[in-house]
């Protein structure tokens, strides 16, 4: 079967997780794919296939040569984003020549050229997208489709040297749950890539700090009569909170390495309100000093507004692999060489989000990560093409391969 033929297979199996869940995984139908991986796996010959409580999916394809190799891991996740449906993909493959490419002609929505310069790059090639009420699910099947592609290759040609190969398939990846049961231990690779990156070419060891920060606020709703003095607005509070947070220290003005608080979510009335954070930064220093400016304004409007008018509920949710990849820089120079060996121009540049392998690696099993060649991820602007998937197999078995 080529890439193609899993990757369209693949995303017509709705796997969408859910943001509220406190389950692993956070939805019944990721199981579904999960179970055709492990058949497909098992059918291919790989050994050591499992399916395992939490959906987690795991294989070996044995070693090849006598010579002492690392075990080496590749890993994707099997979900998509809530952002937006993954039901029903009406997936359509493109002859891309340039320009604007229409999805749906009756619903007036465009894959805009102007909007995205980097569709310039798949001029020439077989470009899949959707008909725009949908997203495609490049995020990230195509890395399933393309690990399962490498499996098969390697699978059918014994005669090819190299070490053993661990494959892991992880469910809840969007929604920050991915690893959460992963067993490093039990999987047995030494080092492994996440692939589970965009354009062609991207390698990735860089990523933010990250906390998750929930702000609750109390109020005391009076009637506005009568209100002088005694009404206390949990929505005008929050609004306070958000004002003394740095102006400039926002998504919609930073990039590269510059961190911020996103302010994701808001509700509430009078009497309650809550208010849902994001707070990121590459540098760990920086990303401390974020989250104690974050809670001094929490105390500061607590002693103007009275104790308890502000409640903080912030937990860390993953930390900058750099510093666990700092003794294992042979995982990224092997990638550039790998890539440069086959045409594609490298792409080094930090995630401004996190992956399943920043986790991994402060787990045990130092992960950076590769592109699967998609773009626009999370929304009906999504689109991947047939020849960038099947480069990325190609990067995938020099990599299994390399000595």
């Amino acid at each position: 079967m080529t890439v193609k033929e899993r990757f369209l297979k693949y995303i017509a199996v709705d796997t969408q997780s859910a943001d509220e869940a406190e389950m692993v995984p956070s939805t019944e139908k990721q199981w579904a794919l999960a179970r055709m991986l492990e058949a497909e796996l098992k059918e291919l010959g790989a050994q050591d296939v499992r399916l395992l409580e939490h959906c987690y999916v795991y294989a070996t394809i044995p070693a090849t040569t006598q010579e002492k190799r690392p075990v080496l891991g590749f890993i994707s996740h099997m979900d998509t984003a809530p952002a937006m449906s993954g039901t029903d993909v009406k997936a359509k493959i493109v002859p891309y020549q340039g320009g604007d490419i229409v999805l749906n002609e009756e619903l007036g929505i465009v894959l805009s050229a102007t909007q995205f310069p980097e569709l310039s790059r798949q001029i020439g090639k077989d470009v899949i997208v959707t008909d725009g009420t949908t997203l495609l699910g490049a995020d990230d099947k195509a890395g399933v489709a393309e690990i399962l592609t490498m499996a098969e290759y390697l699978l059918t040609h014994p005669e090819i040297p190299h070490g053993e190969i661990k494959l892991g398939f992880t469910p809840d990846e969007e929604v920050g749950r991915g690893v959460d049961y992963f067993d490093v231990a039990g999987f047995g690779a030494e080092v492994a890539y996440t692939v589970d990156g965009g354009l062609l070419g991207e390698l990735e060891y860089e990523n933010f700090n990250a906390a998750n920060a929930k702000v609750v606020l109390h109020g005391s709703n009076i009637h506005p009569g009568s209100a002088k003095g005694q009404m206390k607005n949990a929505l005008l509070i929050g609004m306070e909170f958000q004002s003394m947070l740095p102006a400039g220290e926002n998504p919609a003005y930073t990039e590269g390495y510059e961190g911020f608080y996103h302010l994701d979510e808001m509700a509430g009335n009078v009497e309650e309100a809550s208010m849902i954070y994001i707070i990121r930064d590459h540098d760990r220093a920086k990303f401390e000093t974020k989250k104690a400016l974050f809670c001094k304004v929490a105390e500061f409007l607590n002693a103007k507004y009275g104790a308890g008018s502000v409640e903080i509920r912030m937990k860390d949710a993953y930390y900058n692999m750099k510093e666990k990849l700092a003794e294992h820089m042979d995982l990224i120079e092997n990638a550039k060489r790998a890539m440069e060996e086959l045409g594609i121009t490298p792409i080094v540049q930090p995630i401004r989000g996190g992956t399943d392998g920043a986790r991994l690696s402060f787990m045990g099993l130092p992960c950076p990560n590769l592109c699967t060649g998609g773009a626009n991820f999370h929304g009906k602007y999504e689109y991947i093409s047939v020849q960038d998937m099947e480069k990325v197999v190609e990067l995938l078995i020099r990599l299994a391969t390399q000595n």
